[in-house]
């Protein structure tokens, strides 16, 4: 499924893995990824063309991206262990924009002007045919020392922190420049301190995306974005986190079985602080959980933003897990929004909260919004992995926004290294016609 689910300090804990490995370790995948909708993409909304048919190229994006990764042991002995890992990533569209599809996946990519009359309704001239350029960049580069319980890692790295982690449900992935230091001396406790320098995500702090380089515009359009799942800036680009930098300090604990407890506190300087409490349960499949998270503006008079999510499910082995989960947001906030990921835009943020939909990400945390999600996934008898998702989001009269009811329903298997997922996206808005949308992804792990 799409969602990264909570992990704790899972991805904060990637170089720990590499510490027992002897040697080096090798690792990457390739994937494939295309969407459709009955709703045309931009540009061509802004043409004026807000119709759209499933498989035309004016409503249609598709991207491929490879990864490489590779870590390994520099030093090692009875006291400390010294290991290093490196990420690269490659986007490119093999050139099927303009022919086979309009829009593309990925923030990364640059895009240049091109010659013809129009780049995706060749009866409008807006965009003059441009040409979307690929994009490369290391997505990951750090050094870890480990000495008895403690880790401390610097460099650029994937984070997985409630309010600033990695977005992995697109073709790319936003990482960051950070210093994090994790110990577990504490019986059934681990503590966190981090901080987080820069990040390239598209984020609210003025971050670009591939719309900055597409310079032949009409004066009468606005400058659109090609990307249909931006999370990462032009070119993988780094930018200051917030204005300084921000600092986290955590403390995760299951002293009492089955019950998981975390505490996070955030301060990104000069811009917010913020705060995360979870508990969650797992009883003989028995599943219940609590989220709580506030953010408040730096400014004098700033009110604060907050949300609650609750949770119930079932799990049983191999079979079925079921789960209801409902979500509500305060009327007074500043800021507008409560428990987005503050590491990507937030109008389309992801968050951790458990009622997040599949697809429409930034509805659930907005001000003023109570949310109900559904999730149903079952594996039938191994054949195929099935899932259903329902996400109900009531807007209040605050924010002003459409109700939204998200249904998607997910088909996928793996045939040995190759994954492949088939997804039906039904997102109706109050007010509009309901949108279709079908995605395949294909990716190949080696």
């Amino acid at each position: 499924m799409k969602i990264v689910k909570m992990s704790l300090v899972a991805a904060l804990l990637v170089g720990s893995s590499a510490f027992a490995i002897d040697n080096i370790k090798m690792s990457g995948k390739a994937d494939v990824f295309y969407q459709t909708q009955d709703a045309a993409t931009t540009p061509d909304v802004l043409a004026g063309n807000t119709g759209g048919t499933l498989f035309s190229k004016e409503s249609s994006a598709a991207d491929i991206g490879l990864n490489l990764n590779i870590s390994a042991d520099l030093a090692k002995n009875d006291l400390v262990t010294v290991s290093a890992g490196a990420g690269y990533t490659v986007l490119s569209t093999l050139g099927l924009e303009n022919n086979f599809v309009s829009n593309v996946w990925g923030g990364a990519h640059t895009a240049t002007a091109g010659t013809r009359a129009s780049y995706a309704n060749d009866s409008v001239a807006n965009l003059g045919g441009a040409k979307v350029e690929n994009a490369n960049w290391f997505n990951e580069a750090w050094v870890a020392v480990t000495a008895g319980k403690s880790t401390a890692k610097i460099g650029r790295m994937e984070l997985d922190t409630p309010l600033a982690f990695t977005e992995k449900w697109t073709i790319e992935k936003n990482t960051f420049e950070a210093a994090v230091l994790i110990n577990q001396d504490i019986p059934d406790t681990t503590v966190v301190a981090a901080f987080i320098g820069n990040g390239n995500g598209t984020e609210g702090f003025g971050q670009t995306n591939l719309i900055s380089n597409v310079t032949t515009i009409p004066a009468t359009l606005s400058a659109p974005s090609l990307a249909v799942a931006p999370v990462v800036n032009a070119n993988g680009d780094f930018g200051t986190y917030g204005t300084d930098g921000a600092y986290a300090v955590a403390v995760i604990n299951n002293s009492v079985e089955p019950l998981t407890v975390q505490a996070w506190y955030y301060d990104v300087s000069k811009v917010a602080q913020a705060y995360w409490l979870q508990a969650d349960v797992n009883l003989e499949g028995i599943m219940a959980g609590a989220q709580y998270s506030a953010v408040e503006k730096d400014i004098v008079g700033s009110k604060e933003d907050n949300v609650y999510a609750v949770m119930v499910g079932y799990e049983m082995k191999d079979m079925l897990t079921a789960k209801l989960a409902y979500s509500a947001t305060n009327k007074d906030g500043s800021l507008g929004a409560a428990g987005f990921n503050t590491a990507t835009a937030t109008g389309t943020a992801q968050s951790k909260l458990y009622t997040e939909a599949w697809w429409n990400y930034g509805q659930v945390t907005q001000t003023d919004t109570s949310a109900i999600n559904v999730t149903i996934e079952s594996p039938v008898q191994g054949i195929v992995d099935l899932g259903l998702y329902v996400t109900m989001v009531d807007h209040g009269t605050v924010n002003g926004a459409a109700d939204l009811t998200e249904v998607t329903v997910t088909a996928g298997k793996s045939f040995g290294p190759l994954d492949a997922t088939l997804v039906y996206i039904n997102a109706d808005v109050d007010g509009g016609d309901a949108i279709n949308t079908v995605q395949a992804y294909l990716t190949v792990n080696f």
